[in-house]
C-alpha cells in the first residue's frame, strides 16, 4: 500500500484514481446500469460484487471501452475522462484481465507483451529492448519464467502472469480482474494473491471479481456491491461480514438465506458405510445416512471428503469396506452400478467431471435416464423433453431453449442442470460436493431451495462443502475428516453443537468441543 492509504481507513486522504459518477446504461429499452457510482483509490484492492445479472460486467465494459454510458461521468485522478474505446482504457491506464485469457501461445513472453505496440530500431525490430524492458516487469512480479519462454509452455497461471506484466508494461494504473482464480489450484491462486498484493504495494489499484467469500475475505480492502443494475453502497475491510454482504446482495438477511430448517427427528437408515478405505489415504470409516437428512461432510482441503464420496459412488476402488443400501448390501464396481442402485453423485468440477459441455441442456438433463426410457432400443425424446422440461421450470434454469448448450449458460445454471439430472432418476441417496462452488449468490440460495425440498421428500443427502457457514447452515448433522480418518461427529440433539468453532477443533486436532 502507498504511504499516503492506511490499510483499513475509511475515509482515504487521497485523490481517487477512479471515480465512475451516474452511469447509466440501457439496452433495446432495457435499463441494464441506472445511476451507478464507484470510487476506486489507488493501491487498494477493491472488490466488486454481485450476483449474475447486477451489472457488474456491463459497467466494467464501459471502464474498459468495450461499451460507452449513455450518461454519466468517468473521472481518472480527478480529472474527467472519455472512454469510447478499448484503446482510450488503455491509454487512461485501464486495463481488464478477462476469465478467458487472451495471449498468442506460439509466441514469446516478450512478443505477447508488445503485440501491437513494438519497439522498433530505424526499419528493425529493436528485440533486444523490448526483452530487457519484458524481463524487467517479469522481476518486479516475482516470475519464475523468463521473457524468451515460449507461452504455450506455461501454466495457466503464469499465462495469466503474462496478462498481468503486459497492462504493467503500459503503465495501468488500473487492473481488473474477473474471476482470476477460476482455472487455478491452491497453490497457484496463492501466488497470485502474492502477485495481487505486490502489485497492491505498489500503488495500482484493483479491482477484483469473484463470488468465492474466501477471497475476498483474503484481499478486499473494500467491497462494492451492485443488485438489479444498482449501486447498493460499499463497506470498508472492517465492515464485512457475511451477514452484511448476504444482505446486499440479495436484499434478504442470513437467517432467511439458508433455505433448510434442521431435523431433530431423522427418518430410517437408508445408506450404511461400513470400513471404506483405498487401503491408503483413506482409513477405514463408518457412519450412517437416514431418509431425508442432509449430513454434511467437513474438513479442511485435502482431509479425504471427496475421496470418500468417490469410494462410495465407485468412480475409485475401494480396497476394503462395504455400502449397504435400505439394509441390502451393494455391489458397486463402478458409477454405473452406484446409478443402477438408486445413488447420485454430483462431483466437485462440474466441467470436467459433470457436465457433457458441448451437448445440450436437454440431453444434458435425460442422460441418466436414456436406457430406462428406451423403447425397443431407441430414445424415447418424448419422454426425455418432457422431463427436460419440468426440470428447467422446476429448478428456475434460466436458458433460452432446451438446445442451449451447457457451455453456454453461467455457473448457476450449470450447477441447477447438474442437479436436474440426477434428479431425473430419482435417486434414494444423493451425494453432493461443492455444490454451490463457482456460482452466485442468488443461484446459491435457489440451490439450497431444492437441497432442501429434496431432503423434505425424504432423499438421504450426503453434502461435502468447504465453506463452513454452508455446512452449518444447511446440516442436520456434521461428520469431519482430518488427515483421511473421521474424526468427529456434531449433532444438536445429542449435545455437540454444530459451530464453526467445534467443526476447526476437529479438523485441526484441538481436543476441546465445546457442548
Amino acid at each position: 500500500m502507498t504511504a499516503d492509504i492506511e490499510r483499513n481507513s475509511k475515509t482515504p486522504t487521497v485523490t481517487p484514481v477512479l471515480e465512475m459518477q451516474g452511469i447509466t446504461k440501457r439496452f433495446h429499452g432495457v435499463s441494464a446500469l441506472e445511476n451507478v457510482a464507484l470510487t476506486i483509490y489507488p493501491g487498494e484492492v477493491h472488490a466488486l460484487m454481485g450476483e449474475n445479472g447486477a451489472g457488474k460486467s456491463t459497467l466494467m465494459k464501459i471502464l474498459a471501452g468495450a461499451y460507452v454510458a449513455d450518461e454519466g461521468e468517468i473521472r481518472i485522478n480527478g480529472v474527467p475522462t472519455k472512454i469510447t474505446d478499448p484503446a482510450s482504457a488503455r491509454q487512461a491506464g485501464i486495463n481488464l484481465i478477462y476469465q478467458e485469457l487472451n495471449v498468442a501461445p506460439n509466441l514469446t513472453v516478450t512478443e505477447n507483451m508488445f503485440m501491437g505496440n513494438e519497439l522498433s530500431r530505424g526499419q528493425f525490430l529493436d528485440r533486444p529492448a523490448m526483452q530487457s524492458s519484458a524481463q524487467k516487469v517479469l522481476d518486479s512480479l516475482g516470475a519464475t519464467f523468463n521473457a524468451n519462454t515460449i507461452v504455450g509452455s506455461l501454466a495457466i497461471a503464469e499465462q495469466q502472469q503474462v496478462e498481468i506484466a503486459r497492462a504493467l508494461k503500459d503503465n495501468s494504473r488500473i487492473l481488473v480482474m474477473d474471476e482470476p482464480t477460476a482455472a487455478l489450484s491452491d497453490r497457484e491462486t496463492e501466488h497470485l494473491f502474492e502477485v495481487i498484493r505486490r502489485l497492491r504495494d505498489n500503488g495500482i489499484a484493483i479491482i477484483y471479481i469473484s463470488h468465492r467469500m474466501e477471497e475476498i475475505y483474503a484481499l478486499a480492502d473494500r467491497i462494492s456491491v451492485l443488485r438489479d443494475g444498482q449501486y447498493i453502497g460499499s463497506l470498508t475491510r472492517e465492515e464485512i461480514s457475511p451477514q452484511r454482504l448476504v444482505q446486499m446482495m440479495v436484499g434478504r438477511s442470513m437467517q432467511d438465506f439458508y433455505e433448510h430448517q434442521r431435523r431433530k427427528n431423522p427418518g430410517e437408515v437408508v445408506l450404511e458405510v461400513k470400513n471404506i478405505s483405498d487401503g491408503g489415504k483413506i482409513r477405514p470409516a463408518s457412519f450412517q445416512l437416514h431418509a431425508g437428512e442432509i449430513l454434511g461432510l467437513a474438513g479442511l482441503v485435502g482431509a479425504g471428503r471427496t475421496e470418500v464420496s468417490r469410494l462410495i459412488f465407485g468412480a475409485d476402488s475401494k480396497a476394503s469396506g462395504e455400502v449397504w443400501l435400505k439394509g441390502k448390501k451393494l455391489k458397486i464396481n463402478s458409477p454405473g452400478d452406484a446409478i443402477a442402485a438408486g445413488i447420485g453423485y454430483v462431483p466437485e468440477d462440474r466441467k470436467d467431471q459433470g457436465l457433457f459441455l458441448e451437448m445440450s441442456s436437454r440431453k444434458n438433463i435425460g442422460i441418466n435416464r436414456l436406457k430406462q426410457d428406451a423403447k425397443g432400443g431407441f430414445v424415447n425424446w418424448s419422454s426425455v423433453n418432457s422431463i427436460a422440461q419440468q426440470a428447467v421450470e422446476n429448478f428456475n434454469i434460466r436458458l433460452a431453449n432446451l438446445e442451449i448448450r451447457a457451455v453456454d449458460l453461467s455457473g448457476g445454471n450449470q450447477q441447477k442442470l447438474l442437479l436436474a439430472r440426477w434428479l431425473a432418476i430419482k435417486p434414494i441417496v444423493l451425494m453432493l460436493d461443492e455444490p454451490t462452488r463457482g456460482v452466485d449468490i442468488g443461484a446459491k440460495s435457489e440451490i439450497y431451495r431444492i437441497i432442501s425440498d429434496l431432503a423434505a421428500e425424504g432423499v438421504a443427502i450426503l453434502m461435502v462443502s468447504s465453506e463452513l457457514q454452508e455446512i452449518i447452515g444447511m446440516s442436520d448433522r456434521v461428520l469431519v475428516m482430518r488427515e483421511g480418518e473421521l474424526v468427529g461427529e456434531l449433532d444438536d440433539s445429542v449435545g455437540k453443537e454444530i459451530t464453526q468453532e467445534n467443526i476447526m477443533h476437529y479438523a485441526t486436532g484441538a481436543t476441546e468441543v465445546a457442548a
